[in-house]
């Protein structure tokens, strides 16, 4: 029979595409580092290797393709105790290009928890972009049967498409929760909730009703890195009971052009580091006091190793970052100015 050519109308065929268009699925891009998201057990080794490709992360979990259209690029596939400034700067020109796209929505970097949240605060000072990056991990291997790797790529990927992501900066999701790169640390060993903002709380939650943010993090800059730039070399150097000044000293014996100290309290330093913290300075090179793990350095105590006497000799104070978040703040500042008060400007932000 017969049926010949059935006429649509120019203005039908017009709505046709706009309805096809209109649900169209975002595109993500996700980047993959390796760490125990990727990890599957190795009988040889007796323990877990990150093997997992992020194609087999994908495919693991089959709501996403509902979700969105993904495309799929191995950076590395280390544990991320082995992180390196030189990934970050390969993750950093990347996610620049691929987040230059129209057509892409958002990227997700699936990590070791060892370093994700250093990983996250280094791009989000780098990072330009509005566009959401996410960062996910797992505490659990990817061939444990009880791994929490699965529902975390899933959320991050349902935050990396959300429109309320975007001009959040870099953010660290796992466990439902949402984080700010500058405030999320980990705390626990083994634990699927094992990060937390101590201070502050996640910024959003990301559950079976949806994402759902309730602050935006308003402590953010950005220092953008131009792909020649040197970054200089910053050790950490902790404070204990007994601490003799021999490790910092070591350090402005070698290559490094500027130090972290990992203080006591409120940012009190031994006083058996005093002279050498003076030394440093006096060669110009920058230290930076952090605090206890939560709080802001706070300037109280008259002691030798007082905030007090820090700030007199030029120390930059670290306001409530890390040791390890300080450092790389430092790093990047420091291709801008090596002037105490104006390092402090970058730590005051």
């Amino acid at each position: 029979m017969y049926l010949g050519v059935m006429h649509v109308p120019r203005t039908s065929l017009v709505l046709l595409f706009a309805a096809c268009h209109a649900y169209a699925l975002p595109k993500v891009v996700i980047l993959s580092t390796g760490g125990t998201i990727s990890g599957k057990h190795d009988a040889e080794r007796g323990g877990y290797l990150p093997a997992a490709t992020a194609e087999e992360l994908v495919a693991a979990v089959p709501k996403l393709k509902e979700l969105a259209e993904f495309q799929v690029e191995k950076i590395t596939a280390v544990n991320s105790a082995d992180m390196t400034v030189a990934v970050w700067r390969q993750l950093a020109s990347r996610l620049e290009q691929v987040l230059a796209e129209p057509a892409v929505t958002g990227a997700i970097i699936t990590h070791g928890t060892n370093t994700v949240e250093e990983t996250a605060y280094f791009l989000d000072l780098v990072l330009s972009t509005s566009k959401p990056v996410v960062l996910v991990a797992a505490q659990r291997p990817a061939s444990d049967p009880y791994s929490d790797g699965p529902l975390n790529l899933l959320r991050a990927v349902e935050v990396a498409i959300s429109p309320a992501a975007r001009g959040k900066g870099t953010l660290v999701v796992l466990n439902e929760q949402i984080h700010a790169a500058r405030d999320v640390t980990k705390h626990h060993t083994s634990r699927v909730e094992t990060f937390h903002s101590f201070e502050f709380g996640p910024i959003g939650i990301a559950d079976r009703l949806g994402v759902q943010f309730h602050r935006a993090p308003l402590m953010r800059q950005t220092i953008p890195l131009a792909p020649g730039t040197v970054l200089p070399r910053v050790g950490i150097v902790a404070s204990y009971a007994g601490v003799d000044d021999e490790l910092l000293r070591a350090l402005l014996a070698g290559k490094s052009e500027g130090v972290v100290i990992a203080s006591f309290g409120s940012g009190t330093v031994a006083g058996s580091m005093v002279a050498a913290i003076k030394a440093a300075r006096a060669k110009g090179l920058p230290v930076v006091i952090t605090a206890a793990p939560t709080g802001r350095v706070a300037p109280a105590s008259a002691s030798p190793g007082s905030p007090l006497e820090m700030r007199r000799i030029g120390c930059v104070f670290s306001h409530n970052l890390t040791p390890q978040k300080a450092r790389i703040l430092l790093m990047l500042a420091m291709t801008r100015t090596r002037d105490a008060a104006e390092l402090q400007n970058y730590f005051d932000k």
